[in-house]
């Protein structure tokens, strides 16, 4: 036969193909893509098998990977009414909802609600143990700390992920209390894993500060015993962080011109940048509004946290265009500050036009007590449909990982959760509770 000459790019890939190593470096006529059966023979021993049985076996691979959930009532988060159709699922991602489709796996659920994973923008899961003494929630000796992360903290093992997965929350925003002024980053994660890197959405989606009582109970001993001087606290860190970047940015690679490292305005460095918000933990009505105006003066993004006393300020709220989260509802009123809680809240914020989450603050509303939480809020008023959206989509938003989790589209991750009812209804059994189209509870 005749000798093929290969053109230079088929060289290159000649030349770390065994069949042709074991050919003695030369393939007849008929082709490279095709060697004859000879060479197929020959090079059986080796391991080598054609481009045409890989690419079957690769598709049989994903196949298997594919699962269909079938005719169940989609509640999105997206559209207002529920709809009956199925929904495809490929290597963790929601590939397709429609009508008639099909995969190798099924899971029927005929007479089911299907909702997305809920998301809770505001826990302190994994810092705080369940029904054990070590409590890695704040830095007691340290009022400043925007260096601490919270993925340095949170326990994986903590059996609180159990409860929250089994309840269909599927993914958190977990991070540093409200001790200090400055608390540290809060990280995005799953709640299915037993390492903390595997679990993360977003590694540092926010910088923990604080208004109100708490710095003030922590440290008034030490340095803060007023609102005056917490406020003074945080735009000094502010404007040393600010400084601080500005040298670096203008010695630029030389490093004899490089301020010296300081970790503490490094961490506030992504702050400045707008790269992530401020966390504002306020719940009175002026602390609100002095989170506001420090955000204002320094131009960096805020969410709101808590919000015990939006409902009075409402109107003004509306005006900022901020995402905030409402709560912890479900429990006693522990200080003055929150006298004015009400599960009103909710719903009055979002009936303004405010962007509203609402959250457990975990441990001090269990985790999976959240789709309770939202339907008390319908007890009080709150649209039901804007009570989904507040412990689905808006949280995402809120924590900026919509574009992963908080809804049932294509694209985002495969996160579900299969009930028996309304899970606004203490009664609902949750039946089956999916994280990356993996099963990660059912009944």
């Amino acid at each position: 036969q005749e000798e093929h000459v290969p053109s230079a790019g088929q060289a290159r890939l000649l030349i770390r193909d065994p069949c042709f190593k074991a050919a003695g470096g030369r393939f007849p006529a008929s082709g490279f893509l095709r060697p004859p059966r000879f060479f197929l023979m020959l090079c059986g021993g080796i391991g080598y098998t054609s481009t045409r049985h890989k690419r079957r076996i690769r598709t049989k691979r994903e196949e298997l990977d594919m699962l269909c959930i079938k005719n169940g009532r989609i509640h999105d988060a997206v559209h207002r009414e529920p709809y009956t159709a199925d929904i495809l699922i490929e290597n963790g991602k929601l590939l397709q909802i429609g009508t008639d489709l099909h995969a190798e796996q099924t899971i029927d659920a005929a007479g089911l609600e299907i909702y997305p994973g809920f998301v809770d923008a505001h826990s302190h899961i994994g810092l705080d143990g369940y029904g054990e003494p070590g409590v890695d929630i704040n830095e007691r000796n340290d009022i400043c700390c925007p260096q601490l992360r919270a993925i340095d903290g949170v326990n994986p093992m903590d059996e609180s992920f159990v409860y929250a997965r089994s309840a269909g929350i599927t993914c958190v925003c977990t991070g540093p209390g409200s001790a200090n002024v400055l608390g540290g980053t809060f990280t995005a994660i799953k709640t299915a894993g037993t390492r903390i890197d595997d679990m993360i959405v977003k590694k540092e989606a926010a910088m923990k500060c604080a208004f109100g009582e708490n710095p003030k109970r922590c440290y008034a001993s030490k340095c803060d015993s007023s609102r005056m001087t917490t406020a003074a606290i945080l735009r000094e860190a502010l404007m040393k962080a600010r400084l601080y970047l500005q040298k670096k940015e203008a010695a630029g690679d030389d490093v004899f011109r490089q301020p010296a490292f300081d970790m503490k305005l490094e961490a506030l460095i992504p702050v400045l940048r707008g790269q992530i918000p401020l966390k504002a933990h306020a719940h009175r009505a002026d602390d609100i509004f002095t989170a506001i105006r420090i955000a204002d003066e320094f131009g960096v993004r805020l969410t709101l946290e808590h919000t015990t006393e939006g409902h009075l300020i409402a109107d003004e709220l509306a005006k900022t265009g901020l995402c905030m989260a409402v709560g912890p509802s479900l429990n006693f009123a522990t200080k003055v500050e929150v006298r004015n809680k009400s599960w009103k809240t909710p719903g009055i914020l979002s009936r303004a036009g405010c962007h509203v989450s609402i959250i457990t603050d975990c441990t001090v509303i269990p985790q999976q007590y959240l789709p309770l939480c939202a339907g008390m809020a319908v007890k009080a008023g709150m649209d039901p449909f804007d009570a989904l959206r507040a412990i689905t989509i808006h949280p995402a938003e809120h924590i900026g990982i919509a574009d992963r989790v908080g809804s049932l589209e294509a694209g985002k991750d495969a996160d579900l959760v299969i009930t028996e009812g309304s899970p606004f209804e203490v009664s609902t059994t949750v039946r089956r509770v999916l994280i990356g189209g993996k099963t990660v509870h059912a009944v």
